[in-house]
């Protein structure tokens, strides 16, 4: 870290200056707090170690003028004066700690350790949100059919307001991308987005993590808990699955929807929270209204702004841009599809979605042999799609002298590779096998 030292007595300054140099910091002096301050007016640091008596500028002045000039830098305070008020200042001024004098270097060194971790991770955490916020742009939402097209439309109009809004698709339609993006285009962007899929957690445990409990409240309860409607404070919460919801929570979340407040379990107090709500659903809310597993005016409240997102299957158009997408955030070395295997692919109906899509991709590329996926990479289900139409209904003209089946197969082959110029690719295709297995007989029949 770069580090600057202001203390008025120059052993100390040149003791601890050895002392962090050795440690791997770049290390810069000042005699006084004036002195100080124009070092900090020059350029940037990381950390500011300052004593607390000095003339000019003393250290609460070098820290006044420190959170001024850099409001992300940390500053340590050092004194011969051990006054608790002194150190309370401090604190409330924006003091990362208060070191007394004589200390320990150990101590110093530990708390520069651990300010390292923290703007580590501040680091790690600002990166981590430009790269969601990079990966939610609207424009990496691919889909250029007429149906994602509208979808992106409605995304557009409702992500910068307050509304709460209702994803409806298929399972791997790319519905939490849809919630990403509505977050982070909307004024609680610098909020916490926070998740939970209401299906994946067993229905006896899923009312404390919406809604937290108190210490004592149900045995093994041993300490408060904030449930996901606390953390989300000032934020969005994103409610994945919102029909496996059971009728308790359904009326619990629509108080919520109502009132904005929620109650923890075990609790009393009313909590007054700011949290906008984002549900996504792939079930069939309508039918379920009628039977009476989802409440209706839960249902209207939910359904403010709906958004569909359409299947896969329905938007066929959309997949070479999703193929060279996936491909290109992927972490196999495949970076394209041969227009065979984009044939197949786009045959295919993806019951699973873009997410199945994803995970053929990904197999694929780890199989194919070269930087473009091969139809004999893709799974059976996708390769049957291409292979050859015999007519098997019909019986096969069996010689009175019969066959030698070993000759029949080497000139079913040798058809196959002259109708395929040689290609073998093309050769396996008609033949409706695999490439490798095409190799492996031709090895066998000596061909």
């Amino acid at each position: 870290m770069d580090i600057l030292i202001v203390d008025d007595e120059p052993k100390m300054c040149d003791l601890l200056a050895a002392l962090l140099s050795s440690e791997g910091h770049a290390v810069t002096t000042a005699p006084n707090g004036q002195a100080a301050v124009a070092q900090l007016e020059s350029r940037p640091f990381d950390v500011v170690l300052t004593d607390m008596k000095m003339h000019p500028g003393d250290g609460m002045a070098v820290l006044s003028a420190a959170k001024r000039i850099h409001p992300d830098i940390d500053v340590i305070l050092m004194t011969a004066f051990a006054d608790a008020r002194d150190a309370v200042a401090a604190i409330k001024a924006g003091a990362y700690d208060y070191l007394i004098k004589p200390f320990e270097t150990d101590e110093l060194l530990q708390h520069l350790a651990r300010i390292a971790e923290k703007r580590a991770l501040v680091s790690e955490n600002r990166r981590l949100r430009e790269a969601v916020r990079e990966r939610t742009e609207f424009s990496n939402i691919i889909g250029r059919s007429k149906s994602m097209r509208e979808a992106l439309r409605l995304l557009s109009r409702v992500a910068p307001t307050d509304s709460t809004i209702l994803l409806r698709g298929e399972s791997g339609t790319g519905k939490e991308l849809f919630a990403d993006a509505a977050h982070f285009h909307s004024p609680r962007k610098n909020g916490p987005l926070v998740k939970i899929n209401c299906a994946a957690i067993p229905e006896g445990l899923l009312e404390s993590e919406l809604f937290g409990h108190e210490k004592g409240a149900f045995t093994g309860a041993a300490r408060r808990k904030l449930g996901r409607f606390e953390l989300a404070h000032k934020g969005t919460l994103f409610l994945d699955e919102i029909g496996d919801l059971v009728p308790e929570l359904q009326t619990k979340l629509l108080r919520f929807l109502e009132e904005g407040t929620i109650t923890r379990v075990g609790g009393n107090e009313e909590l007054r929270l700011d949290v906008r709500v984002i549900a996504a659903t792939h079930r069939d809310l309508e039918t379920m209204m009628r039977d009476g597993r989802f409440r209706q005016d839960l249902y209207y409240r939910l359904s403010i702004f709906p958004i569909a997102i359409p299947p896969l299957r329905e938007r066929k158009e959309d997949l070479p841009e999703l193929v060279r997408h996936l491909l290109a955030r992927g972490k196999s070395p495949a970076r394209q599809v041969s227009p065979r295997a984009l044939e197949l692919l786009s045959a295919y109906d993806w019951p699973g979605n873009v997410r199945e899509l994803a995970n053929v991709l990904e197999r694929a590329g780890l199989l194919c042999e070269g930087s473009a996926i091969q139809p004999e990479d893709l799974p059976e289900s996708i390769r049957a799609l291409g292979a050859p139409r015999y007519p098997y209904d019909k019986q096969f003209p069996l010689p009175e002298e019969g066959i030698n089946i070993d000759e029949l197969e080497k000139q079913v082959i040798r058809t196959a590779l002259a109708k395929a110029g040689g290609n073998k690719t093309r050769a396996a295709e008609l033949l409706g096998i695999t490439r490798r297995r095409l190799y492996s007989r031709m090895q066998s029949l000596g061909l």
